[in-house]
């Protein structure tokens, strides 16, 4: 990269099997832009195949997580011919498959949220698998606010916390502490500042440090169950768990536990 090129979009970090991804839009309070939902995209089909990596940790530059999408980019498409509905569209669907991604990736996927998260910054939090907050972290939906309801925020938001709770939010658009937050169960834990980083990096390495199939196993299984009928989830989860039992991870570590010893998880 010569000294003219832009700064990635997205920064990655390796550290043992956790990769972690910063949002590196601080400039714009990290707006997924259509640019930045692309590098977001490839970030993560990238880290899909890399055998090695276990957990993933997303994170973000400056002082807010992500604003939503970017306003002002989606405003000069009002000049197109058709008022802007095939770039709308193309966004919308271009947001959604980023989400959709994060739940359907193989790697669990944390948020490390230190600023706030509105809109669909909010919704990138709910669609994570687990979130850590620092005590001044804000959330909130408030698309209402400028005629524009968050609509797509809501599918995540709504599968993540109480009805009521989701309405709330997406009625008034007022932002929710990061202990509200947690009490309604958008958020894991809410920590101190400066102990944001090291939490998120240590629940990720306790994660990181399970058998990685299981795991790949069992989050697919959690959202797909979801979904489904409560006998028809029996059904599925029975076969899940009897596919998992063949499995060499379970082998191992049933052993070990019938041995009084320390699994050894193939790599």
């Amino acid at each position: 990269m010569n000294d003219n090129s832009p700064p990635p979009l997205v920064l990655a970090h390796r550290e043992g099997h956790v990769l972690r991804l910063t949002l590196n839009r601080a400039a714009a309070r990290n707006a997924l832009s259509e640019s930045l939902m692309a590098a977001l995209q490839s970030a993560l089909g990238r880290a899909a195949v890399e055998k090695p990596l276990r957990v993933i940790i997303l994170a973000a530059e400056g002082s807010a997580f992500c604003a939503g999408h970017d306003l002002k980019e989606m405003t000069a498409h009002r000049k197109d011919a058709d008022k802007g509905v095939a770039a709308y569209t193309a966004l919308f669907t271009q947001c959604s498959k980023l989400m959709q991604t994060i739940v359907r990736h193989p790697k669990p996927i944390i948020a490390q949220v230190q600023g706030i998260a509105t809109a669909a910054g909010c919704q990138l939090v709910a669609s994570c698998d687990l979130a850590i907050a620092s005590s001044t972290a804000r959330f909130a939906t408030p698309g209402v606010n400028i005629g524009l309801f968050c609509s797509t925020p809501m599918v995540a938001l709504s599968r993540n916390v109480t009805r009521k709770h989701a309405m709330e939010m997406l009625l008034t658009g007022e932002m929710v502490s990061a202990e509200d937050a947690r009490s309604i169960g958008l958020i894991n834990r809410v920590v101190a500042p400066d102990a944001l980083e090291a939490e998120t990096m240590a629940l990720a390495q306790l994660i990181a440090s399970k058998p990685a199939h299981t795991v790949k196993i069992g989050k697919e299984a959690f959202y797909r169950q979801l979904e489904m009928p409560l006998s028809e989830a029996y059904d599925y989860a029975s076969r899940v768990m009897t596919d998992n039992m063949l499995d060499a991870e379970a082998a191992e570590g049933i052993g070990a536990f019938i041995e009084k010893r320390e699994p050894k998880w193939p790599e």
